[in-house]
């Protein structure tokens, strides 16, 4: 018997991570009071309900039964009622974003704004936060992104570390990524921008990738870089980071920023430790400004 409660921030993903729950197999309750979660558990457990996999949607929305919530899984666990946490976050600034282009009001925010519902939810959601087996961030991933990670959990039963790495590119003149963790500076590469033939493809072509890849520095970079990566990871998952943000840009975001990236990408793909995927911020910028 697997059980699962499933929350987090409000407009972090839950309502769609618990449809994924349900393709997959689970029986899912959204919303259940939260007095009746412990009898709840109970019924699920009992040989005659026919269920193995039950995932229980419990968030901000549940009122002052909130704070009731840590002594009814103090008393779970005491009676050996088995359950997983999965926590759904995102960046304060990403969940701001998304009430507005929903134009619904967060549930703490009546008649404020949207910032102080989402601090005052913080705050109050904390100790789920902290007792978390499982903590996805979804400020930087799909739809079909999430799929994958909850699958990775609950379907293929990986070890999972909490930790999902974006590798992005950028150029310098459009500004450094706000959210960025680790910047990287690869304009002291010849740049290919003023080769004749050359300017117009991007580092996803063959010509430009080739182009940069045959200078022996941009391959030093490349190993180092991944040395430090492979050694940094690790101990930021120790540490409990869960969104990691390697940028890496050049002067437009075009050419030689996005063959990195791409490397960089193609070097840590196959890693079992961290979600990772790959981003090319800039890449269209000088076509649609028809530089």
């Amino acid at each position: 018997m697997r059980f699962v409660i499933l929350t987090g921030m409000s407009g972090a993903g839950k309502s769609t991570a618990l449809k994924m729950m349900e393709d997959i197999g689970y029986f899912c309750v959204d919303k259940l009071p939260i007095p009746l979660l412990e009898k709840f558990s109970e019924l699920t457990e009992a040989e005659n309900a026919g269920l193995d996999k039950v995932a229980v949607g419990v968030d901000i929305r549940s009122g002052q039964r909130l704070d009731e919530l840590q002594s009814i899984l103090e008393r779970m666990k005491e009676r050996g009622i088995g359950f997983e946490i999965l926590f759904l976050d995102a960046e304060d600034i990403v969940l701001v974003r998304r009430y507005k282009e929903t134009r619904r009001s967060h549930p703490l925010a009546i008649g404020e704004r949207v910032d102080k519902g989402i601090l005052l939810e913080r705050q109050r959601v904390e100790f789920l936060r902290r007792q978390a087996d499982f903590i996805i961030d979804t400020s930087q991933l799909l739809t079909r992104e999430l799929k994958v990670e909850l699958e990775k959990i609950f379907v293929r039963n990986q070890d999972y570390q909490s930790l999902y790495v974006t590798i992005l590119s950028f150029g310098f003149k459009y500004g450094i990524p706000a959210d960025s963790d680790l910047v990287f500076d690869v304009r002291f590469l010849p740049n290919p921008y003023y080769v004749e033939g050359l300017r117009s493809k991007t580092g996803n072509d063959k010509e430009i990738q080739e182009f940069v890849l045959k200078y022996p520095e941009a391959h030093e970079f490349l190993d180092k870089l991944e040395d430090m990566v492979r050694f940094l990871i690790p101990n930021y998952i120790a540490e409990g980071k869960n969104q990691l943000i390697i940028s890496i840009g050049c002067t437009g975001g075009k050419h030689r920023s996005v063959t990195l990236a791409n490397q960089l990408y193609e070097r840590l793909k196959e890693e079992n430790e961290y979600g990772i995927k790959i981003e090319h911020r800039d890449i269209g910028k000088d076509a649609l400004r028809g530089k």
